[in-house]
Order: structure tokens, then C-alpha cells, then sequence
């Protein structure tokens, strides 16, 4: 008996209360296409006051009784839905790095306070969950892929498992060679090397995991690509030196 009373109590405390997702779940099926690109264009045309109604939800207290899943879900939503909400602002654009302190300007409002993607982002990593970076989606073609439904509470660990995969799955971003311990793999797994590592973990341990089985002890980067993640060719000719110049614009703003 006291068993299940905790059993109900441990998943109480991950579920809790929720919010509403269903406004970015149709979004997102409607407008990310097969290949994980949006297509911004018809978007803005066609349903950008319904992404505005759900980032108004967002910007709104949220329960407090929220209980973890609900609120990793909701913070992953936010985070990709108001990195489309800032593209749809400025586009048509080659690059997010073409915008105006895309990632460290707290200009969206969630859970009643003004954030940044970076802050909303280290909030995520602080949570200990290194599949979060398979989720977060900065508006760039060498993202991983942007999911075509909401992250949800009862199906969190699943989509992240499943995301986590999936990304690991396109050779484009990832690519492995198990025969002589190859793996050349996302920059993403470069810059956030630590959060991998976590509890005496390894990178190539994690890529084994979520990836083809092998011991990866060879690995790479790759070269990343922040042109626009546009279904259309918006992006696709966004170079290192255009990035270089973006990236110098925006830190002496």
C-alpha cells in the first residue's frame, strides 16, 4: 500500500498541472515539413496570429503546481516556438545570426518574465538531461531536427528518446563509422561536450546509446551550418564569412 501511495506520489510530482500546447502541436504539423525545415513564408501568410495566441499563453504565470515533465515540455516549446515567432518577425532572412542579439536579449515573456533563448536554454541544461540539445531548435539547417508535434509530459522521455535518434539518423549532421571507431558528429556535441559527460559518462557512450552501436573513439565535428532552416532556399547559400560578419555585428551592439 505505502508502495503505490509513492508510486502516485512520484508521478503526481513529474506531471502535475499542464499547459496547453495544442496551438503549436497544429503548427507545427502544418508548417515542419518531412525534412524538419518550416516554411516560414506561408506561416506568417497564414497562422502567424495563432503562434502569437500560443506565445501569449507562454508569456502568462504558469501553475504552480507544475509538476517537471510539464514544465521541461513547456520550456522546450517555448524556446522553439519563439525562436519561429523571432524568424517570422524578421523574415524573409538568410540566417538568425542576421537578427539582432538572436540568443542573449531577454525580449520574450514566459511564466510572467522577460528571458533570452540562452537563458530559457540553461534552464533546460540544468535540469541534467543532455537529450535536450536533440530538441532545442535555433532556426539553423544544421539544427537537429524540429520535431512536427508538441513535446508533452506523458510522452516526454519517448519524444526525446525518439528525437535523440532521429537525429542522430540523418548523416547530413551525423555520421559514423563503426568499423575504425569513427563518429563525425554535430558541432552541438562540441560546445556542450560537458553535458554529456555527466555522471562519469562519455560522449562516444552517449552516440552509442542514441546512435549505431560501436566504440567510438575516434571523433570529429562538423562544420555548422546557421543558414536558415527555411523549406525554401532561404538560407541554403549562408556562408562562414557572412556568419563571421553577423556574428561581429552582433557583439558590438
Amino acid at each position: 500500500m505505502k508502495h503505490s501511495v509513492a508510486m502516485i506520489f512520484c508521478a503526481s510530482t513529474l506531471l502535475g498541472s499542464d499547459l496547453d500546447h495544442s496551438d503549436w502541436e497544429q503548427i507545427a504539423k502544418k508548417y515542419i515539413n518531412t525534412e524538419h525545415k518550416v516554411d516560414y513564408a506561408r506561416l506568417k501568410q497564414e497562422s502567424s496570429t495563432q503562434l502569437d495566441r500560443y506565445v501569449t499563453m507562454l508569456a502568462l504565470p504558469w501553475p504552480t503546481d507544475l509538476g517537471e515533465n510539464p514544465r521541461k515540455a513547456a520550456l522546450i516549446n517555448a524556446y522553439n516556438a519563439l525562436t519561429v515567432r523571432w524568424i517570422l518577425t524578421n523574415y524573409p532572412v538568410a540566417s538568425i545570426w542576421k537578427t539582432s542579439k538572436p540568443f542573449s536579449q531577454p525580449r520574450h515573456r514566459v511564466n510572467g518574465r522577460n528571458v533570452s533563448l540562452d537563458q530559457l536554454e540553461k534552464e533546460l541544461r540544468d535540469g541534467g538531461d543532455p537529450r535536450i540539445h536533440a530538441a532545442l531548435v535555433c532556426a539553423a539547417r544544421s539544427c537537429p531536427p524540429l520535431r512536427r508535434e508538441a513535446f508533452g509530459a506523458a510522452t516526454l522521455d519517448a519524444q526525446l528518446d525518439d528525437n535523440t535518434r532521429e537525429w542522430l539518423r540523418i548523416s547530413t549532421l551525423n555520421s559514423f563509422d563503426t568499423a575504425s571507431n569513427k563518429a563525425d558528429v554535430s558541432s552541438i556535441f562540441k560546445w556542450y561536450k560537458s553535458d554529456f559527460e555527466l555522471k562519469g559518462s562519455t560522449l562516444g557512450a552517449f552516440l552509442s546509446r542514441y546512435g549505431p552501436s560501436g566504440n567510438f573513439t575516434k571523433i570529429t565535428f562538423k562544420d555548422y551550418d546557421w543558414g536558415l532552416n527555411d523549406s525554401t532556399d532561404t538560407g541554403r547559400k549562408y556562408s562562414s564569412i557572412s556568419l563571421y560578419w553577423d556574428y561581429l555585428k552582433n557583439k558590438l551592439r
